[in-house]
């Protein structure tokens, strides 16, 4: 029993280090964001804008966006990171993603509420580290 225990300490041990060598260590939520800055932005959709217009990060930066529709429904949508969320009159959404890609990506309001809606263009930069 002793040695079949200690082969289960090895084991576990051994994993450990695995995970350790592969960058993968277990850490809270806060050291596991390392990679970049946690970055937050209020965005009021209204229309027919984006306050701001431009989101600018850095490659890895975790991206937090509270959207808030102020009249009527509209959407957040940025088809090269494969986001779309929607935020209904007078509500907010908050979501998060990880801005893994450098360049510059469009976003825009996928909604046909409104014709106005189709106007509704943006900018996110995701700057090279």
């Amino acid at each position: 029993m002793e040695s079949r225990r200690a082969r289960g300490l090895a084991a576990a041990v051994l994993a450990l280090a695995v995970l350790a060598i592969a960058g993968v260590w277990l850490a809270s939520p806060s050291e596991a964001q390392e990679g970049g800055a946690l970055r937050e932005f209020s965005v009021q959709a209204r229309k027919y804008a984006f306050t701001p217009s431009v989101i600018e990060v850095q490659q890895d930066d975790l991206v937090r966006i509270k959207l808030r529709s102020e009249d009527i429904p509209h959407s957040f949508t940025v088809d090269a990171y494969r986001i779309a969320k929607r935020a209904g009159a007078g509500q907010t959404v908050t979501f998060e993603f990880r801005a893994d890609r450098p360049g510059t990506f469009p976003f825009y309001c996928n909604l046909k509420i409104d014709e106005g809606c189709r106007d509704m263009r943006g900018q996110l930069i995701v700057r090279p580290r």
